[in-house]
C-alpha cells in the first residue's frame, strides 16, 4: 500500500478499505489497520486475508458479483485483529482510485441489538465521491500535461517550416492545417487541464491586450481559412496601453468568437479594422449595451465593413442560442464572448446597421500604469548565445536544437536536472540561458532553477511547462506555456536573454 497517496476517509472513524481489480488490498484508513492488524502489513495484502469461511461466496466472487456496480448495505464476516470474526455491514462501490478501476468497502459494525449503529451516511457519500473526483483530476492533470508535451513538438516544428517556406509553396497549406489542428488541439487540452485545478490556479493571466490581440489576430489570420485571407487587415495598437490583468486563454477565445462574426458578415471579401486604446471615463458611461462604471479602462475594437446587423436583430446578439444564420450554427459565439468579457469585470458593446457595418468594442477594467512594448521583428529574433534546454522529453529536445540552431544560437541539451547540472558545472561553453521544463521526475524544474541560481548567477533562465496554472509557480522568471509555437519560442527567448541577471 502506498501511503503517500490522499485518501479522503483516511481519518474516518469506520474501517475503509479500497481494493483493486486484482482483489489486492491497495489502501485502508487508519482505523481499517487498527481493526484488522497485522492482515493489512505488506504490499498489498489480498482481500482474503480479512475474508472470514463463514461468507456465502469467497472474495474473488464477492467482487466479481458487485463489478460495475453499487450495492446497499450488506452483510460480511471479516476476520478481525486477534483472529475473531465479526459480521460487518458493508457498503460496497466502484470507482476509480490512482487512475485505476477499484472497489471501496466501508465497514459498519451492529451494536448489541443487532441494530446498525447510526453511521454518517451523508458525509460518507461526499468523502466518497470526493475521493472519486480527486482522482478524476489527477488523471485530468496527467493527460492535460503528456498531451501539450506532444503538441508542442507538433506546433513547433510545423511553425518553424512555414517560416522556412515560400508563400507559394505547395506544402504550405497542409503544414498551416497541421498548425491549425495543433493549436485547436491545445486549447482542449487547456480546457482539460483549467478543470483539473482550482479556478483561480487554472488561469493564465496576462496584462497586455496588445500582446493577445495581436497573436489573436496572427493565428486567425493564418489559420482561418480562404474567408480569412481574403480579408485586408487594419491592425493598429495603442502604444502606450494601459495594463489589465484578464485570463489570458478567455479572452483569447472571445476575440475569435467576435473576429468570426466579422469575417462572415462579409462574405467573401471587405477590410476589418482591429485597433487597442486607452479609456478614461470620469463618470459611469453607457456605451450601447455595455454599462461602464468610472475609472480606467483598455478596449480593443473589432470594425468590419459588412451586411451589419439589422435594428431588430442587434439586441439580441448576446442571447444564447439565438442565431439568424443557417446550417450548423448555435448562437453562442457572442453569448460566449460577453460571458467572457463580463466575467473578467469588463463589458463589451456592439453598434451597427444594416448594411453599414459593425463594431464591437471590449472594455476591460485597467491600471493607468503603461506597459513596456516588448515586440520585435522577426529579423531581430536571432542570436549567437548559448542556451541550455532541459526537458525530459526527447522529442522536444529535438525540436529547441532545431529552431534554436536554425537562429544562431548554441544549443545544449539535457534530458533531466542531474545531466544539466554536470554541464554548467564543466564552466565551458558558458551558458547565457536556460530553458527548463518545470515538470521533471528526480530533479525538479523549479529545484534545478534554485541551484542554477546559487552555481551560476548570471545565467537567464526560462520555464516552460504543458502543466496549466504552472507559471503562478515559475518564481518570478520568464514563463513560456506549452505548446507554443516557433515565434512564441523565440520571443521568449530573446526576452530573458534581454532581461537583468
Amino acid at each position: 500500500m502506498n501511503p503517500e497517496v490522499t485518501f479522503a476517509l483516511e481519518s474516518a472513524g469506520w474501517p475503509a478499505i479500497v481494493v483493486d481489480s486484482g482483489n489486492a488490498i491497495c489502501r485502508a484508513n487508519q482505523m481499517a489497520v487498527r481493526v484488522f492488524g497485522n492482515a493489512l502489513e505488506g504490499s498489498a495484502p489480498p482481500l482474503s486475508a480479512i475474508w472470514a469461511a463463514d461468507n456465502l461466496d469467497t472474495a474473488d466472487q464477492f467482487l466479481a458479483r458487485w463489478e460495475g456496480s453499487s450495492s446497499p448495505l450488506v452483510t460480511l464476516h471479516l476476520l478481525v485483529k486477534g483472529g475473531d470474526t465479526i459480521p460487518y455491514e458493508v457498503s460496497v462501490c466502484q470507482f476509480p482510485f490512482q487512475v485505476k478501476k477499484c472497489v471501496l468497502l466501508q465497514m459498519f459494525s451492529p451494536g448489541a441489538s443487532g441494530q446498525l449503529r447510526p453511521t454518517p451516511s451523508a458525509e460518507t457519500a461526499v468523502l466518497a465521491q470526493k475521493q472519486k473526483l480527486e482522482c478524476a483530476l489527477k488523471l485530468a492533470r496527467t493527460v492535460a500535461l503528456d498531451f501539450n508535451n506532444a503538441l508542442t513538438g507538433i506546433l513547433g516544428h510545423a511553425s518553424f517550416l512555414l517560416g522556412q517556406l515560400g508563400p507559394d509553396s505547395p506544402w504550405r497549406r497542409s503544414l498551416m492545417e497541421i498548425e491549425r489542428s495543433a493549436a485547436k488541439a491545445g486549447d482542449i487540452a487547456s480546457a482539460l487541464g483549467a478543470f483539473s485545478l482550482e479556478a483561480a490556479q487554472s488561469r493564465s493571466y496576462s496584462d497586455n491586450l496588445n500582446l493577445v490581440v495581436q497573436r489573436t489576430v496572427d493565428s486567425f489570420r493564418q489559420n482561418g481559412g480562404a474567408e480569412a485571407g481574403a480579408v485586408a487587415w487594419n491592425v493598429r495598437l495603442e502604444q502606450g496601453l494601459f495594463a489589465a490583468r484578464f485570463d489570458e486563454t478567455k479572452m483569447r477565445q472571445a476575440l475569435l468568437k467576435v473576429l468570426e462574426n466579422a469575417v462572415e458578415s462579409l462574405q467573401g471579401g471587405g477590410q476589418i479594422t482591429v485597433q487597442t486604446r486607452n479609456v478614461e471615463l470620469a463618470e459611469p458611461f453607457q456605451d450601447h449595451n455595455a454599462r461602464l462604471g468610472a475609472g480606467a479602462y483598455v478596449c480593443a475594437e473589432i470594425t468590419d465593413n459588412g451586411c451589419g446587423i439589422s435594428p431588430a436583430v442587434l439586441p439580441r446578439v448576446f442571447e444564447p442560442f439565438f442565431t439568424t444564420k443557417e446550417g450548423s450554427h448555435r448562437g453562442l459565439g457572442l453569448a460566449w464572448a460577453y460571458g467572457v468579457v463580463t466575467t473578467q469585470g469588463g463589458g463589451i458593446a456592439l453598434s451597427s446597421q444594416a448594411g453599414g457595418g459593425t463594431s464591437a468594442r471590449i472594455y476591460l477594467p485597467a491600471e493607468k500604469r503603461v506597459l513596456q512594448d516588448n515586440s520585435m521583428p522577426e529579423e531581430g529574433l536571432g542570436g549567437g548565445q548559448t542556451i541550455l534546454v532541459v526537458d525530459d522529453e526527447e522529442l522536444l529536445l529535438t525540436m529547441g536544437r532545431t529552431i534554436l540552431s536554425a537562429y544562431g544560437y548554441q544549443v545544449l541539451t539535457a534530458r533531466n536536472g542531474q545531466e544539466a547540472l554536470k554541464l554548467l558545472n564543466r564552466k565551458a561553453p558558458a551558458i547565457d540561458l536556460l530553458i527548463t521544463d518545470l515538470v521533471m521526475p528526480g530533479i525538479s524544474g523549479r529545484e534545478l532553477v534554485e541551484r542554477v541560481r546559487r552555481l551560476a548567477p548570471a545565467t537567464r533562465i526560462l520555464c516552460a511547462s504543458g502543466s496549466i496554472g504552472a507559471s503562478s509557480a515559475a518564481s518570478g522568471q520568464n514563463y513560456l506555456q506549452k505548446p507554443f509555437t516557433t515565434l512564441e519560442l523565440l520571443v521568449k527567448v530573446k526576452q530573458a536573454l534581454a532581461a537583468d541577471g
